[in-house]
């Protein structure tokens, strides 16, 4: 069934791409991943690992059904990393919304964009070599389904507001009586600086429900991007102490010239995370809190084409038992190229 709703959802979006600029519609997409080798690894099965894979194929459907209403169809497909998930390629809907514009404000129904790192990773302009901090760590989710409302405050367009009421569920279905709520406001004094602020809470079942606390503040200008974060984040209740997690991170990009660029990235984890292991593509030891150092070269033969070799490094600190974690290392060729 799956593949046939794919085949189906695929014919539709060739199909009417052929008479797309006629239309009002627009169709795109792009693909991001990698030749990647496992140097070392606190999980030995992993050591010596090598192989390629796709991370993230998009392709995008974008329709402007008139000067104030628009609508996004999206699918997304990826490989999984490790030994042990030897599974073809899947497919799922990762956009699915429509867009009412009027002035500087718009509300979106349906699986959209949420607030929670999408100014950062718009900054940040590496997605194909890693997640924002919050989503690698599994703090937070790129999309959900429900109502959002962003926009600016002022015609300068130096205050802007995202807002999100939604299920709370990414874009699986919905199990549970619980929803939730994000919120992002920012403010950009000049055209270099931005400052943003954030916060959600999260309804989950019990006494498990998530608070999220972020700050960002980047500087932007033609050749370099300087970004800090900080988030913390609470999760339920686990014999009468709340459960905290605390992630900064920094990061410099910059273009070197037309064709060659550069990123520098550290994410510290405070402490462990328990979810760790099932980090996609990077799984982390959950029993240390974690430092990831990032570093790479961008060369951009043409326009819409990249072909970056990085690193990532994970150093651990010491278990609360005092045990030392091997660190580990992985060491990619990154490929990423668009369309539309």
């Amino acid at each position: 069934m799956k593949k046939i709703i794919f085949i189906l959802l695929t014919t539709f979006l060739v199909t009417t791409s052929n008479n797309a600029q006629d239309s009002g519609g627009k169709f795109s997409g792009y693909m991001f991943g990698d030749y990647y080798y496992v140097v070392k690894n606190h999980d030995e099965s992993l050591v010596d690992l090598h192989g390629y894979q796709f991370r993230r194929i998009y392709f995008t459907y974008d329709y402007k059904i008139d000067n104030a209403w628009s609508t996004r169809l999206r699918l997304e497909m990826g490989n999984k990393f490790g030994i042990d998930k030897g599974v073809k390629m899947s497919s799922f809907v990762r956009d699915a919304y429509l867009k009412y514009k009027i002035g500087l404000q718009s509300i979106i129904l349906g699986i959209s964009p949420t607030p929670t790192w999408k100014i950062v990773e718009k900054i940040w302009g590496y997605r194909s070599v890693e997640k924002t901090p919050l989503d690698i760590q599994k703090m937070g989710g790129s999309r959900d389904f429900g109502l959002a409302a962003e926009g600016y405050f002022n015609t300068a367009k130096s205050f802007g507001y995202s807002v999100m009421f939604s299920n709370g569920s990414s874009t699986k279905q919905e199990t549970n009586r619980g929803k939730s709520g994000m919120a992002s406001i920012s403010w950009k004094p000049n055209k270099s600086l931005i400052f943003e602020l954030y916060g959600d809470y999260f309804d989950k079942k019990g006494s498990t429900d998530w608070i999220t606390l972020q700050g960002f503040a980047a500087y932007v200008s033609k050749n370099f991007r300087v970004g800090l974060q900080y988030a913390n984040q609470t999760r339920g209740i686990n014999e009468d102490k709340s459960n905290k997690f605390n992630i900064a991170s920094a990061f410099l990009t910059g273009r070197i010239n037309k064709n060659f660029g550069y990123l520098l990235r550290a994410d510290k984890m405070f402490e462990a995370n328990p979810k760790g292991n099932d980090i996609a593509y990077i799984p982390f030891s959950e029993d240390a809190a974690s430092t990831l150092l990032i570093a790479g070269l961008d060369w951009s033969p043409v326009k819409g084409v990249s072909i970056i070799p990085n690193i990532e490094y994970v150093l651990y600190d010491k278990t609360e038992s005092g045990v030392t974690i091997e660190n580990d290392m992985f060491a990619r060729l990154t490929f990423y190229w668009k369309f539309k």
